[in-house]
């Protein structure tokens, strides 16, 4: 229900309260890693849940509803580069702190330095531009609505969810972050903590290799809209089948139960020679998945311009998203084996690509002839004629008063 928020607070509002608990999270972390609080950890990533759906809600409202349509996948790969230069940002702290540590855990130093640096996101939130100033590179503005009650908010929601276009993204929703515990499971059983700190910057740097690619063939590719969509979900599955069956002849060689991988005992540390291989596969497996993110947020920003519409589907996509990664953190914590949670992720992501082109055969080549556009010259038109209409009614107001006052004519044709 973040987009109901989404849609009555507005945007910097709604992105202020949604940082709140990534600050209090990484401190249940920190306390869990010293003092075993499990109950504090738990709280904390249910608040987490409940603000970063705030967070993601307006950010997918944004960042699908404010760019010109020839520029949307480029939108989703600015973003998605700037979000994962926090990951960059995050893992060169990590790993320069780490660097020099042989210890299975990371320092007390990275758990504050997370807190400071998600601490100034509740302030910097509210540098971002109100939507009623956002002016778009050829002079038109996003589609506004005038303020919307919780209520009516509610009934459009459910409207959106009998869309049969959402009913056949609800796959694609629920695969998109389902196998990121199971690689993050992975992660934390073959490497120690400053390799971790390495992958997790070599995986931000493939997070941005694939929103950049995925960016390029839907907005850059010399054809219309649905070719170059559906160009764009060719390139994801063949991506997918590459680096998801290089993961798969990988997992078969060893088990949860392995304490000794490929002759080298685990947690391996970056100077093991079997370390390489992995380590570039986890970053090829986040190059496919920015791609999948990208198309995913591709084909609900190519269904509308109206920032309330996709602010509905941004909550519905991260809503039905958490969810299936519920259902996967879930399988990981009963130690389901690696080989079956790899199998499971990849057969749901195959099922969800043709599901997704479907969808995309529909779309319109633009929508602006559906839901028209409004220039800022137009918004600037009738503010200066709802002005000097104010000022005739307050200029007549007051003629009439003094008229009145002096026994002059009464009526107001008079008057005038």
């Amino acid at each position: 229900m973040a987009n109901v928020k989404q849609n009555v607070l507005g945007p910097r509002l709604t992105l202020s309260l949604g940082t709140t608990g990534y600050s209090l999270y990484i401190g249940s972390l920190w306390c869990f890693q010293k003092n075993g609080t499990r109950w504090f950890l738990i709280l904390a990533g249910g608040i987490l849940g409940f603000t970063a759906a705030l967070l993601w809600a307006a950010q997918g409202a944004i960042m699908m509803s404010y760019p010109l349509e020839k520029d949307k996948g480029r939108s989703f790969s600015i973003f998605w580069s700037i979000f994962q230069l926090g990951t960059l940002v995050g893992s060169a702290i990590a790993l320069g702190i780490e660097a020099n540590s042989n210890l299975p855990s990371v320092s007390t130093g990275v758990y504050l330095a997370f807190m400071i640096i998600m601490l100034t996101a509740i302030f910097t939130s509210w540098m971002l531009l109100p939507p009623h100033l956002v002016v778009r590179g050829d002079g038109t503005i996003p589609l506004l609505e005038d303020s919307i009650s919780p209520r009516k908010e509610f009934h459009e929601f459910l409207q959106l969810c009998k869309d049969w276009r959402m009913l056949a993204l609800f796959h694609k929703c629920v695969v998109q972050c389902s196998s990121a515990p199971t690689i993050g499971a992975i992660t934390a059983f073959l490497f120690d903590g400053r390799t971790r700190a390495l992958t997790a910057l070599l995986t931000g740097l493939g997070s941005i290799v694939g929103s950049i690619l995925i960016g390029f063939v839907t907005d850059r590719l010399p054809f219309g809209r649905r070719a170059r969509a559906l160009g764009g979900v060719i390139a994801v599955l063949l991506m997918n089948i590459l680096i998801w069956g290089a993961g798969l002849g990988f997992q078969v060689k060893f088990t949860r139960a392995d304490e000794v991988i490929l002759g080298d005992k685990r947690p391996w540390d970056w100077t093991v020679h079997a370390a390489a291989g992995p380590i570039v596969l986890l970053m090829a497996y986040y190059i496919a998945d920015a791609m999948y993110q990208g198309l995913a947020y591709y084909t609900m920003s190519a269904m509308s311009n109206d920032p309330f519409k996709l602010a509905r589907m941004a909550g519905y996509y991260k809503g039905v998203q958490s969810a299936g990664s519920a259902v996967s953190f879930g399988m990981d914590a009963v130690k389901t084996a690696f080989l079956g949670e790899i199998l499971i992720s990849w057969l749901l992501l195959l099922i969800s690509l043709p599901l997704c082109a479907w969808v995309l055969m529909t779309i319109r080549e633009t929508n602006y002839e559906i839901e028209g556009i409004t220039r800022v010259e137009t918004v600037l038109d009738e503010k200066n004629n709802d002005s000097v209409m104010k000022n005739a009614t307050e200029d007549k107001t007051e003629a009439i008063a003094m008229s009145e006052g002096q026994g002059a004519p009464k009526t107001e044709n008079e008057v005038v």
